[in-house]
């Protein structure tokens, strides 16, 4: 059965093979799915894969399997530089995988990179920033080539991929690099580390215009738990609080508060409604009955002991007539008469009976 909205997977790997070192430490493809990872042998991939080829065909046939219409391919120290498979899969299915080109970041010249990464169709930039400290030298987001790194992607239209150490000093760095490029769209990695004490140090990042937070990696950080990983789905509404969830064309959606970008109209009329409520006890404490409910228009009554609040909606396309009242709060009350208001299209109002 086709689904009628869209899966994407946001954070993902693929490799031909693994052959790296990072910080003095090999990682490199066994058999049978398994890996040597920094000084110990790991299953990497499931069983299945006994030669270690995390490929874009395997990972499609399971994509299609679960109805995943594209996703995102992330890259790793510690899955050894794939910019040039990545490029070859970007190229052979470019509306199933967005891929991520990946620096050297202990060289000096990372913006000459980043430029033939661009020259080569790669839309995105990957920072491990949680790979960038070794025991023999740390490379910081705020050191000059890292700096104009940043400049320079935001300048082109590039985005961003960075995972985060689980500290608050790369934080705070990214924090305000991203005042200085508020144009520069961002993806922060592995759910802010949500099982790290600076979990909603990173969530927090998301606050800047363009930053998300991805869930990439979330199952893995709570894989003790095993399904329904019930520490990830709290981490999720955890975040969801503090920095919303965009939802795409979803209308139902936690959007962030436009913090400094209100609709001032709208506010205003919210804040009425509020003092309003405190005002009425009836509207607070009385009862709720229905007298119209159709033609895209309803109408109740608020009564508790002697006071009693008529409520209008007309949501029709043609003006209703109401019995008038005291008028307490009102919309596009087109024409008022001794004995009738009339309610024009989207007028709504609150009415006191004598």
């Amino acid at each position: 059965m086709e689904m009628d909205y869209k899966i994407i997977d946001a954070h993902a790997h693929l490799w031909l093979k693994q052959d790296a070192v990072w910080n003095g430490k090999r990682i490199r493809t066994l058999e049978n799915g398994r890996s040597h990872f920094l000084g110990e042998e790991v299953q990497m991939v499931p069983p299945f894969m006994i030669d270690g080829r995390n490929t874009a065909e395997v990972f499609l046939s399971n994509m299609n399997y679960a109805q995943v219409s594209a996703a995102v391919i992330t890259q790793e120290y510690i899955d050894g530089h794939q910019n040039d498979y990545l490029q070859e899969v970007q190229t052979a299915y470019p509306d199933r995988f967005f891929c991520c080109g990946m620096c050297e970041y202990f060289d000096e010249d990372v913006v000459g990179q980043a430029k033939a990464l661009k020259e080569r169709g790669f839309k995105a930039i990957k920072i491990p920033g949680n790979r960038l400290k070794t025991d023999a030298v740390v490379v910081e987001l705020q050191d000059k080539k890292m700096a104009d790194l940043f400049a320079w992607m935001e300048k082109e239209g590039m985005m961003l991929s960075i995972d985060l150490d689980d500290d608050s000093r790369q934080i705070a760095q990214l924090d305000e690099l991203l005042q200085q490029h508020p144009d520069l769209k961002t993806a922060i990695g592995h759910f802010g580390m949500a099982t790290f004490p600076t979990f909603m140090e990173q969530v927090r990042l998301a606050h800047h215009p363009n930053v998300m937070i991805e869930s990439g990696g979330i199952t893995w950080l709570y894989n003790a738990e095993f399904y329904p990983f019930r520490g990830a789905v709290r981490a999720i509404r955890q975040a969801a609080d503090e920095a919303g969830m965009e939802g795409g064309k979803d209308p139902f959606n936690r959007r962030t508060y436009p913090w400094g970008r209100e609709n001032r109209e709208l506010l205003a009329h919210f804040k009425r409604l509020g003092r309003l409520r405190a005002e009425q006890e009836v509207l607070r404490l009385g009862d709720i009955q229905f007298f119209q409910a159709d033609q895209r228009r309803i109408g109740f009554t608020r009564t508790y002991g002697e006071s009693k609040i008529r409520v209008y909606l007309n949501r029709g396309s043609e003006p209703w007539e109401i019995a008038t009242g005291k008028i307490l709060f009102g919309h596009n009350i087109r024409t008022l008469a001794p004995e009738t208001t009339v309610l024009g299209q989207k007028g709504f109002c609150v009415i006191e009976e004598a």
